[in-house]
């Protein structure tokens, strides 16, 4: 399944055996006691209570005398503890205890029996105790109303030394949240309450409906509302224990007869499991990257069609998605489950549909993954209601089960392979990629299944998705806002339908900021909420301004007016950097002939695009290093690069294709063929976005050409741009052919479509008359660009010429004169040999051949 669950701690695994060790150890002078059978009935009251900042769990049992017994497990050293016992039958709902394990709240339920005979508070329904645990044992009542009393003690992060507070929250059914302020100090080498008389409480919110604690980040959200308007708010608890109201937002939410509602205040066994379907769902998620969701499904009256909506406080809109569900039969007894994955967010019914929603680019639906229930992937998902808590974890309180929520690359793999639908392809390739963040192993499974399926998708173009997402992920983690400067993604429209699902976007109101100076997470939430207010057009980089600059670049180099040389070297520097990077990434020897050869086109290209991103970074990431960026930018570069290379190499390798095939005199086999499709394939994948190749890339894909395709198809590639004609492949072609009359026409045909210069160049390493003539003529060009007619004598020295054919003599003694008088000007200009005779001869030998003599 996509989502996989590890179990990180099991009462029955993790607490049970514990519990009869020292049952085994207390009855051993016991004859005859039917310790196991009590043992089992202790188990069936062994229940969690709650989960603290620090990961260890509370938990509670009842034992055959009907006492109370507070346990706690250490996540760290695996080992458990006994908390406090209390010697009366109560029935416990909510508990808490401190960092330093001396301090116990909990809230208890009495029964009539006991409310009667109770000498702590008689009368009262429920009771919130505080405990001494250690080492006075001393119990304060405090509260005892009929009203339920949910506890919950603040963890600072402060490890070195303890403060001289305890902060307790208590949340009242009555809609109102009071701190609690508990002074501890040192005494005997023990540290005790000193104002156990009168604890100082702060009102910190009132009028209420709907409350979520964050055990990680020490917040609290909260809902009240203000003329039928939902409001949502967050208190930031810190470490010196002080508190701050950090944002108020409106939501689009209806709570005003949803009654009273709590989430992640401990484990809470009082709601009726089987109307939990029938309640709305609503709880807030973040992320390091300052995301800020609120996920909400309301009150279900029937369930042929489901709605939830998620907002996305973060990026300023909402999306609300309406599904039907199919074979209902019976009353569906579960509700919907959300569950914080980080940079997503998992929405499923069990045995019905499982969405799993992308938090940071939301923005188009091809990004998230839907499954329905025809999906046998659904089936393996938990059936029972799972509480999610911060950083991933999710808690079962049924069976007493913590689980760590992680996707699943292998069966994301086994997604993307088996779908048939486009849009589960892209989703499940955009999750396999943020499992594994870059890494060889994942990318080369990918790659593989890529070249064997390259053209499995319709609506995108799979090899470009892979190469941009991919290179995304491999610098993501840098700083945190390479989510606003580089694409994810080369999709920008998505307007196909998902099948099963509807989807409405609509625009919310941003969160008004009650602070003025931010760190951490909130920092990252106020740059993204900057962003959406300000940011248009977006920061993501493209390379337009590198394709003009580019084909500047190549028109100068053309016509011979390339701008000055200081430019071009360290435009030129910028590349042999970017290969060096790569080079250092990949220690083994690489198959493909690549990044062997200078290919200043494909350099210049990257020695542009360095210095582009390079400047788009500067412009954008405040405060961060040059020599940091500039590393961030060649990685970044490296990683497309290797991206081709690995899935040109994987091709390679698959066919079995040797260094044999480099040269042009071999026929093309089926194997040359497929690789060749491959590199096709990469030159349009790259060629909208205009990303560059690794050097040495067009001359394979030139060779591979030659092999595979008849001269009318290939000269056709070359004329479309499919084929690109490198100086490197035109001078292998030259000499690995010989002159029948077959390579000769191929050789002039590829001659003829070079630039002017390159050209000129070719011709003089083929010794054949034809390329004699395009000599000539090249020479006899050049020199009546700029001639001038003058009076001349009508007499020509015939003995001076070889032959007497008075049109070509006259043009010759023509020639003989501009040459001359061009030595006289400019005496040290060479010209490879090339003179009037020469042209002479090469005339001639054309007449020759057109004349069939």
């Amino acid at each position: 399944m996509a989502l996989r669950l590890v179990a990180d701690f099991d009462l029955g695994k993790d607490v049970l055996p514990w519990l009869r060790a020292q049952r085994a150890v207390s009855e051993a002078s016991e004859a005859g006691s039917g310790g196991a059978d009590v043992l089992e009935n202790d188990y069936e009251s062994l229940r969690v209570l709650n989960v603290e900042r620090n990961g260890n769990i509370i938990y509670t049992y009842k034992d055959d005398k009907g006492n109370v017994i507070f346990g706690l497990y250490d996540c760290q050293t695996r080992q458990n503890e006994l908390l406090y016992t209390f010697e009366k039958d109560l029935q416990v709902f909510s508990c808490s205890v401190n960092s330093e394990r001396t301090l116990l709240a909990a809230s208890l339920v009495q029964s009539t029996k006991e409310r009667k005979r109770n000498e702590l508070q008689p009368g009262s329904k429920c009771l919130t105790l505080l405990v001494e645990i250690h080492p006075v044992n001393n119990v304060k009542v405090l509260k005892a109303v009929d009203s339920y009393i949910w506890v919950q003690f603040l963890y600072p992060h402060v490890e070195s030394h303890p403060l001289p507070e305890n902060h307790l929250l208590l949340i009242s059914e009555e809609k109102y949240i009071e701190q609690l302020r508990i002074h501890v100090a040192q005494e005997d080498g023990n540290r005790v309450i000193k104002n156990s008389g009168h604890l100082p409480r702060d009102r910190i919110a009132e009028d209420f409906v709907w409350a979520q604690w964050d055990m990680s980040e020490q917040r609290l959200y909260y809902i009240d509302l203000k003329k039928s308007r939902s409001i949502l708010k967050c208190i930031q608890f810190y470490a010196d224990e002080s508190y701050n109201l950090m944002f108020e937002v409106p939501l689009d939410v209806s709570l005003s007869n949803s009654g009273f509602k709590l989430v992640n205040f401990g484990c809470d066994y009082h709601q009726d499991r089987e109307k939990l379907s029938k309640h709305l769902t609503l709880c807030v998620f973040t992320n390091r990257t300052g995301s800020l969701c609120v996920c909400y499904s309301p009150k279900c009256a029937s369930w042929e069609q489901i709605t939830y909506s998620v907002f996305y406080i973060h990026k300023g809109h909402s999306k609300t998605f309406t599904t039907s569900l199919e074979n209902v039969g019976s009353h569906v007894t579960k509700g919907i489950t959300f569950l914080n994955l980080d940079y997503y967010v998992a929405v499923y019914l069990p045995g019905h549909f499982f969405h799993l929603l992308n938090v940071q680019h939301p923005d188009l639906i091809c990004h998230s993954l839907f499954l329905t229930g025809n999906n046998e992937m659904i089936d393996m998902l938990p059936h029972c209601p799972l509480q999610s808590l911060s950083g991933s974890l999710v808690l079962d309180c049924c069976s007493g089960k913590l689980y760590r929520a992680l996707l699943s690359q292998s069966s994301l793999l086994q997604l993307l392979q088996n779908t048939r639908l486009d849009c589960e392809k892209m989703a499940a390739l955009h999750c396999a990629l943020y499992c594994g963040q870059g890494t060889r192993f994942l990318e080369g499974q990918i790659i593989q299944w890529i070249s064997e399926n390259v053209s499995a998708c319709h609506s995108f173009d799979l090899i470009q998705e892979f190469i941009i997402a991919s290179s995304y992920w491999s610098v993501y983690s840098e700083t945190s806002n390479m989510d606003k400067l580089l694409p994810h993604s080369s999709v920008l429209t998505w307007n196909t339908e998902i099948p099963g699902i509807t989807l409405v976007t609509e625009d919310i109101a941003l969160p008004f900021m009650k602070v003025l100076n931010f760190k951490g997470y909130w920092e990252k939430l106020n740059s993204n909420l900057e962003y959406v207010k300000y940011a248009k057009p977006h920061f993501h980089y493209n390379n337009i301004v590198v394709r003009r600059e580019w084909h500047n670049l190549i028109s100068e180099e053309k016509t011979g007016k390339r701008r000055s040389t200081a430019y071009v070297r360290t435009i030129l520097d910028n590349a042999i950097k970017v290969i060096s990077n790569l080079e250092a990434r990949n220690l083994g020897p690489r198959l493909t002939p690549l990044l062997q050869e200078e290919d200043s086109h494909q350099r210049l290209l990257m020695g542009l695009m360095v210095s582009e991103l390079k400047d788009h970074f500067l412009r954008h990431l405040q405060g961060v290093e040059k020599k940091k960026i500039e590393q961030m930018v060649l990685d970044y570069i490296s990683k497309l690069l290797d991206l081709i290379c690995h899935i040109l190499e994987t091709s390679w390798r698959k066919h079995n294709l040797h260094s044999c095939i480099l040269h042009f005199n071999s026929r093309g086999s089926a194997a040359e063929f497929a690789v060749f499709h491959i590199m096709t394939r990469i030159l349009e994948a790259t060629k909208s976005l205009f990303l560059p190749l690794p050097p040495g890339f067009h001359t394979l894909h030139t060779i591979l050409g030659v092999h595979c395709l008849p001269l009318h198809n290939l000269l056709h590639c070359i004329d479309s741009g499919v084929l690109l004609l490198t100086e490197t492949a035109v001078v292998r072609l030259m000499k690995d052919l010989d002159n029948t009359e077959k390579n000769e026409k191929l050789k002039f045909s590829i001659i003829l479509r070079l630039p002017p210069l390159i050209g000129q160049k070719i011709c003089r390493l083929w010794d054949h008359p034809m390329s004699s003539n395009i000599i000539s003529r090249n020479h006899v060009t050049r020199l009546l660009q700029n001639y001038k007619k003058q009076p001349r004598n009508s007499m020509i020295d015939k003995s001076s010429f070889s032959v007497e054919f008075l049109p070509l003599n006259y043009f010759i003694e023509i020639l003989t004169d501009i040459e001359s008088s061009n030595q006289a000007l400019y005496p040290f200009e060479g010209h490879d040999n090339v003179d009037a005779e020469f042209v002479e001869e090469a005339a001639l030998k054309h007449t020759t051949m057109l004349l069939g003599l």
